[in-house]
């Protein structure tokens, strides 16, 4: 059984920093103002919009395996969930873990332990998603955009299924100014290139990707085209009954509509390399990559994610044409008709702490969370 909503867990430090160690609630919205990871500060926040939160997120920083002498830094999840919460919230509880497993083999971060998780990550959803399939068919229609960062000895790895997005702020002292730059690649099929791969992928299926009511989407059904789960998409197994009529195809697949496999990047940090923002695709809905950077750039770090999620959403009202405050009062469920959860993690960094061979001295455990009991 899911419940309704969950709050956040918060282990090890940060209480020194930005009250209340567990975060805060306040309407829709939970944030943690401002804490302290290995390798400098951190800002968190989260907004609702859809009934059920289908955003989960998570910091952990400190050892990143289960080896006494392995890699120590920070890892960052955002997971972005669609057709419902349970994707989403199973990547929050087994993601990190199948990380340090292999890095524990690997005795080292890399790209393929980093791939290897998201490859696990996704075996292990799939198998749940048999086992509940002819009692809750709905579960193999419900998936996850998985965004991750890790930051270890001087290097800064992203990787992304779906259209979560990681945007570097690097600045330039003697003009003042900040430039975004986007590590992470996005699987949208509103994006040229993305239909493009659809389509040699399955040279064979003209209807690969559909322009839908001025959208793009695979099979017509779904903008993104990898994610986490999604198993009707993966799995021909899944795309008959009992799933309902209209999520399934007219024809059997043998090869799988949507890939886990991620897009990794890998950046050597410099020391103009200030801060990394982590966010959902409901926050750059409203905002452009240098709108963002040039936000946390100017502005105080302490809040400096609830900033973000407050910019995005007074844009969001004035699509509307009304006043923010008024789209403040709108409820969660109704609320999605103006703009998608939206998680926002801001990483700063130390330059000093990327010269340090590890960074053992901050342990920190949080996830995002949401209010658990809607408003009366």
């Amino acid at each position: 059984m899911v419940t309704l909503c969950w709050r956040p867990s918060v282990k090890g430090g940060g209480s020194r920093r930005g009250g209340d160690p567990n975060g805060r609630f306040k309407g829709l919205m939970w944030y943690k103002d401002l804490g302290a990871h290995a390798n400098g500060e951190l800002s968190m926040a989260v907004i609702q919009a859809n009934n059920l939160m289908e955003d989960q997120s998570q910091i952990e920083s400190g050892p990143l395996s289960s080896v006494k002498l392995g890699p120590h830094g920070t890892f960052v999840g955002v997971y972005d969930g669609h057709g419902g919460p349970e994707t989403s919230r199973f990547i929050n509880n087994a993601f990190f873990s199948n990380l340090k497993t292999f890095a524990s083999e690997h005795q080292e971060i890399s790209a393929d332990a980093i791939r290897k998780a998201f490859l696990k990550t996704e075996e292990e959803f799939l198998s749940l998603v048999k086992r509940q399939w002819q009692e809750k068919p709905q579960i193999a229609t419900v998936g996850s955009c998985c965004l991750v960062g890790v930051i270890c000895s001087g290097l800064l790895y992203i990787a992304n299924v779906g259209d979560s997005r990681a945007v570097l702020g690097r600045v330039d002292k003697p003009a003042k100014s900040v430039t975004a730059i986007q590590l992470s690649t996005e699987h949208n099929a509103s994006i040229e290139s993305v239909r493009n791969e659809l389509r040699s992928l399955h040279p064979q299926d003209s209807r690969i990707v559909v322009l839908k009511h001025n959208v793009w989407r695979v099979k017509g059904l779904i903008q993104v085209s990898r994610s986490i789960g999604d198993a009707y998409l993966k799995k021909s197994e899944f795309n008959q009954a009992p799933l309902l009529a209209r999520l399934r195809l007219p024809e059997p697949f043998s090869e799988p509509i949507l890939s886990e496999e991620p897009s990794i990047y890998i950046h050597k940090l410099i020391s103009k390399d200030q801060f990394v923002i982590f966010a959902s695709d409901g926050l750059w809905d409203h905002l452009s990559n240098q709108e963002a950077v040039d936000i946390v750039h100017n502005h105080p770090r302490n809040g400096i994610a609830r900033r973000l999620i407050k910019a995005a959403l007074h844009v969001a009202a004035k699509k509307r044409e009304m006043r923010y405050s008024d789209l403040k009062k709108i409820d969660r469920g109704v609320r999605r008709h103006f703009h998608d959860d939206i998680t926002v993690v801001v990483v700063f960094i130390d330059p000093h702490s990327m010269n340090r061979s590890s960074s053992r001295s901050s342990i920190l455990s949080i996830r995002g969370g949401t209010p658990s009991s809607p408003k009366l």
